[in-house]
């Protein structure tokens, strides 16, 4: 008999959980996809016991659980079994720990770590992170009580059955046991990561590492791709210059998706639909790179005579210059003049405004766009004080568009409609009725990787933790602490907390302008799940939407 699914789940309205009963069976799947995809695929991530499958639309996610139960996961797929050497040096905080759990004392460590063949079974949190299976069960131990803020870039790891290199400087919980330079991820490479699944990893134990050419600061450095500069006295030819990036100051477009089995997130602007309006009033298309400015504090220097608008939070504009000074709008194209100063003061509603110059910021992209990923490193780094940025000429064709609508400022109470699932088994029914009834609160610790909320925490149904597995942008990770993570662009490929719900795409614009104490409330979206039958057909109706 041909190898069943055991399982499959919703993941909002446009993407499913597949669980399977192993290792190989998700590998199976994760080849079978990659290799023949789906109408409407937009992303596959393997994880220990599921495979994630998001598609490009609700519509075309309704499809795939019917042609998923089709596929033989027993089927033994072609893998690429390149093997990798990795120079280690066995010196980790937590290897005298590790020592002591696996009860094979330090050398022993070493030894089993070292002696063995690992696979690597799917890729991690972080690009160029891979989740290696090694041949014994020797070395499982569990994560640190405590995760640490920040692991040093390559230091290689423990945690459960596996191992791991961490690629960048990032936090985690894994025991760490040794350190390598080898470069787990680097752009200038036709394939970005050293180990990519399939692949056969031997770790070589070294007395001192040698770093090779660009080593490991090459890695890391060629995660990042700036904004094109002119280094020295000399300004731009054609563009302008920051001169106070305030809070928080990124390039963003619409995002790089289709990337996440590679770990990395979709990035872009948080509130789509304010570039998307930004751009269409600066004659660009809607995709070309702006400044997505958090807080306000930003303030530009034109080098040469440019055409902005701005959209999003409700921010005075003013600008000087030789001339004097002016207010002007948002939601209008405007002119700023070369030698003049425009300044983006503090949102009176809102928390996120978006710039767009007409033609474009002039920014090498990477992996298909010039977002900013501020979990991962990729893209254009943050802007700084002295950061000087090109725009690109616009065709002659170009046309600046008329003052349009801008959206509603935040209500005192938001709502976001969500899916519940894919691990809303995790929580008894009369949990999850108190999640959606309950009203939450925006944290100062939110970020473009998530919302951190308050409120009163919800309890679990479910002893234990969940193994990683792929999660999208819209999720609502709830952590032992009961309080629920909304995620975000920026948010990582795969976690290891219970999603209770998924919010739709369409309401998280409105979440990203949330600022620090801003109330939420989750509301289900009934009919929105991908796995309810398609619904009849009925008469097209004409609508307009920013995402």
């Amino acid at each position: 008999m041909a190898g069943q699914i055991r399982g499959i789940g919703p993941v909002g309205d446009r993407a499913v959980l597949v669980e399977l009963d192993s290792l190989a069976q998700v590998l199976s799947l994760q080849a079978q996809l990659q290799e023949h995809p789906l109408d409407g695929q937009l992303d596959v991530i393997a994880a220990a016991e599921t495979v994630l499958v998001s598609a490009v639309s609700p519509a075309a996610a309704r499809g795939f659980a019917a042609r998923l139960r089709l596929l033989d996961v027993d089927t033994v797929t072609a893998a690429d079994a390149t093997l990798v050497i990795i120079d280690t040096v066995y010196d980790g905080e937590d290897l005298a720990r590790v020592a002591e759990l696996t009860g094979l004392g330090v050398d022993g460590v070493i030894a089993a770590h070292s002696e063995q063949t690992w696979t690597a079974a799917f890729g991690g949190f972080a690009p160029g992170f891979a989740y290696l299976a090694g041949e014994t069960t020797s070395l499982t131990v569990p994560r640190r009580a405590t995760p640490r803020s920040a692991v040093p870039a390559g230091s290689v790891a423990l945690a459960d059955t596996y191992s791991a290199v961490y690629p960048r400087a990032s936090p985690g919980g894994w025991q760490l046991i040794g350190r390598t330079t080898a470069p787990m991820w680097d752009l200038g490479r036709e394939q970005p990561a050293l180990v990519r699944p399939g692949n056969r990893v031997q770790f070589r134990p070294v007395r001192e590492l040698v770093l090779a050419a660009g080593g490991l600061a090459s890695d890391l450095a060629s995660g990042l791709a700036a904004a094109r500069v002119i280094d020295g006295a000399e300004p731009p030819a054609d563009g302008v210059i920051v001169r106070s990036p305030g809070l928080q100051t990124t390039v963003q477009d619409l995002g790089r998706e289709g990337q996440a089995a590679l770990g990395v997130a979709g990035s872009g602007a948080l509130d789509r639909g304010a570039l998307r309006r930004a751009n269409r009033l600066a004659g660009n298309p809607v995709d070309a790179a702006g400044l997505e400015n958090a807080l306000g504090g930003l303030a530009l220097e034109a080098v040469t005579d440019q055409v902005l608008a701005v959209t999003g939070a409700r921010v005075p504009l003013a600008i000087d210059g030789p001339t004097g000074a002016r207010a002007v709008p948002t939601g209008t194209p405007f002119a700023l003049l070369a030698g003049e100063t425009l300044t983006v003061g503090p949102p009176v509603a809102g928390v996120r405004s978006y710039l767009a110059f007409r033609g474009g910021l002039d920014v090498l992209p990477v992996l298909g766009s010039r977002s900013t990923d501020t979990l991962s490193g990729i893209g254009p780094q943050p802007l700084g004080s002295g950061t000087r940025l090109r725009v690109l000429a616009a065709p002659p064709s170009s046309v600046v568009g008329a003052p349009g609508i801008e959206s509603e400022p935040p209500a005192e109470l938001t709502e976001l409609r969500f899916v519940p699932g894919p691990r809303s088994d995790w929580f008894d029914p009369e949990t999850i009725e108190r999640f959606a009834g309950a009203t939450w609160t925006v944290t100062a610790r939110s970020n473009r990787i998530g919302l951190r909320l308050d409120g009163e925490p919800l309890e679990r149904s479910r002893p234990g933790e969940l193994p990683s597995e792929g999660t999208v942008t819209g999720a609502i990770q709830l952590p032992s602490s009961g309080l629920p993570v909304l995620f975000l662009a920026d948010h990582p490929a795969t976690g290891g907390y219970p999603v209770i719900g998924v919010v739709l795409p369409a309401d998280l614009d409105r979440a990203a302008q949330l600022p620090t104490g801003a109330r939420i409330r989750f509301t289900p979206a009934p009919g929105a799940d991908p796995l309810l039958p398609v619904p009849a057909e009925t008469p097209a109706r004409q609508t307009t939407t920013d995402r």
